[in-house]
């Protein structure tokens, strides 16, 4: 691996085949600067209006919730399971991850990252292996985690591109379609695939605007989770922004709540019905005990004309989340928001008390089915049971 550190990055959009220059990164006494193009500027397309305005001249990374750099650019970094295994592949080549500026880091995403930046010069990459089948991928993994073996640690970055979030997943191209499949972690509960798909009919039936997904099978174990991307096609990439990126929030800590996604929801899209959207996720969220709801788990989508949408929802499962709250706080209820605080979120929302009880009778109706949807998709009795029970209590307290 050869690897030089970076005192400039080159930052392109690149929506179609040919990528448009949106300006230049650079570094200096560990503090990040900004210059869009001139040519850019003119087109007038704002890829992040609240901590990256369109002007001219050179804009300093004050704030420093990613180390000084621009929350737009930060959605592009990998964290989790795809920082991990950059680090352990440069430790591998005797190089200090701790060396690295985000700006390094982003020339190792290149033009592999999610949404349509691209960043130059892209640092060098090993070429990929091909695979049988997922569950060869299954077996690298488990021999990384468990056993700390490093045969296949580069293998694994490829193949994670610069995917975020705790849990190990492989992007992939299969029947002409772009897929994002996950794997179990060692925590994980062994069925997490068939319990994430389970999710995911639930949230189809609670009418959520969802990706395609799909639960791929495997030799041992329930299945792998895939969903399709939707930011990109084989013709075109869309700019994705994720709430984290957009108001410089960490999602590593609770630092939001939903007022603020509700907020910047209208702020951005201008579109009750986009709020709407939102809003349904929020309390499919809370009576389906999904609370593992951070700041990268809402995300917007923009469209080369400037036109912002909420993208679909993903990362829908069942989780505690922190110290058994919500990481985002419903009307200042972390712990066991309800009927009260969600008609409350819908006030503030401009959603209509007649359509935010509609939306919550609807989820409610959804999450009600559980135990037909986790028999679907192949859920352990155990794991039925444990999610029927805590979905059940959330809607006999609150409901």
């Amino acid at each position: 691996m050869k690897f030089d550190h970076a005192k400039v990055v080159h930052v392109y959009y690149k929506p179609l085949e040919d990528k448009i220059f949106v300006g230049r990164l650079a570094i200096n006494n560990r503090k990040i600067f900004f210059e869009y193009d001139a040519s850019f500027l003119e087109k007038g397309l704002n890829l992040s209006p609240f901590k990256l305005p369109l002007k001219s001249g050179v804009i300093a990374g004050n704030d420093y919730t990613f180390d000084g750099l621009f929350g737009v650019f930060n959605d592009s970094l990998p964290d989790g399971w795809g920082r991990l295994l950059l680090d352990r592949t440069l430790i591998k080549h005797n190089i200090n991850p701790g060396s690295l500026s985000v700006l390094d880091r982003l020339c190792f995403v290149g033009s592999n990252g999610m949404g349509a930046l691209i960043y130059e010069p892209e640092a060098e990459h090993t070429a990929s292996i091909t695979h049988e089948s997922l569950d060869q991928i299954a077996e690298q993994i488990v021999d990384f985690q468990e056993y700390d073996k490093d045969q296949y640690v580069e293998d694994l970055l490829n193949l994670g591109g610069s995917s975020s979030g705790a849990r190990p997943k492989v992007l992939m191209h299969i029947d002409n379609e772009h897929w994002l499949i996950k794997f179990p972690s060692h925590v994980d509960l062994k069925d997490i695939g068939a319990i994430e798909y389970a999710y995911h009919l639930m949230a189809q039936d609670a009418d959520l605007y969802l990706p395609k997904s799909k639960l791929f099978p495997a030799r041992k174990g329930s299945g792998f989770f895939g969903t399709k991307r939707f930011d990109i096609t084989d013709d075109a990439r869309v700019h994705m922004h994720t709430i984290s990126g957009l108001l410089h929030a960490d999602h590593r800590n609770p630092s939001i709540d939903y007022e603020m996604i509700m907020k910047a929801t209208m702020h951005l899209t201008k579109d009750i019905k986009e709020c709407e959207k939102q809003y349904r996720v929020c309390v499919f969220n809370v009576l389906s005990h999904n609370r593992d709801d951070h700041s990268k788990n809402f995300s917007f989508l923009i469209d080369p004309n400037g036109t912002w949408r909420v993208s679909p929802s993903y990362d829908l499962t069942f989780s505690s989340g922190p110290s058994g709250e919500h990481c985002s706080m419903v009307m200042g209820e972390g712990k066991n928001p309800g009927i009260k605080q969600l008609l409350e979120l819908a006030t503030i929302s401009n959603i209509k008390k007649t359509d935010a009880l509609t939306i919550i009778n609807e989820v409610k109706s959804s999450v009600s089915k559980w135990p037909s949807f986790a028999k679907d998709a192949g859920v352990s009795t155990s794991s039925t049971k444990l999610i029927d029970a805590a979905i059940a209590k959330i809607i006999k307290d609150n409901l």
